[in-house]
């Protein structure tokens, strides 16, 4: 049994408001929150996300079961705690001055990331969460959105410097850099290489600088309605 159902409209493992598997922050929970969200990555590794379970999970980590059904109740509830862990992360955000140089150094940051059989590995389970959990969808939604905003410093800072017309719209600009590595990994199913990286950059670059990207605006300036 792979334990993939919760109650409509709350969060799997979580009372109302909180994330799953952060009833009690700190001390013992914290450690027990790390060695199940460490061996759910390792079985995703392993053995994919179909053959995910509470049990595979409890069984690795060292931990009862009933533990994590009690505080993340299915394999939804794991995969969205994980998700939010790594969100929390620091993003490091490439400010060398040159736009080109910048988004080549975020994909590549992208690409080494998930060059890694772990990080793929999650990858692929999170997306097939969020496509069988709504709060898992949501969850991957504002994550990734979250990234989007911070990576848009980048073009922000080109148009600064006048690098890019003042009405580029910056997180289309980032999501064109990134897309080909997750239609990759995702739809094509190839294995990354060095180069790709690189090519999406440089695309996004300067499809950017000849206002691909520019946000059509009336006559008083706002952006108009899509």
């Amino acid at each position: 049994m792979n334990d993939r159902s919760h109650s409509p409209g709350s969060s799997p493992g979580s009372s109302p408001g909180s994330s799953p598997g952060s009833v009690r922050p700190g001390g013992r929970t914290a450690r027990t929150r790390e060695a199940v969200l460490s061996a759910a990555l390792d079985e995703l590794a392993d053995s994919g996300y179909a053959a995910l379970s509470v049990e595979g999970v409890a069984q690795r980590a060292g931990i009862h079961p009933a533990t994590i059904r009690r505080r993340w109740r299915t394999v939804e509830g794991i995969m969205c705690d994980a998700l939010i862990r790594e969100g929390a992360t620091s993003v490091a955000i490439p400010d060398t001055g040159s736009l080109q140089q910048d988004l080549r150094l975020l994909a590549q940051a992208i690409g080494d990331f998930y060059m890694a059989a772990r990080n793929q590995a999650f990858l692929e389970g999170i997306v097939s969460a969020a496509s069988r959990d709504p709060f898992a969808g949501d969850v991957l939604r504002d994550t990734l959105g979250e990234r989007l905003r911070l990576a848009s410093a980048i073009i922000h800072h080109a148009v600064d410097r006048g690098e890019l017309p003042p009405d580029t719209d910056a997180e289309e600009v980032i999501a064109a850099a990134a897309a080909p590595l997750y239609y990759r990994l995702l739809v094509s199913r190839r294995p990354l290489d060095a180069q790709l990286p690189l090519v999406s950059a440089d695309a996004a670059y300067h499809a950017a600088r000849a206002g691909v990207f520019s946000v059509p605006r009336d006559t008083t300036g706002e952006p108009e309605p899509a």
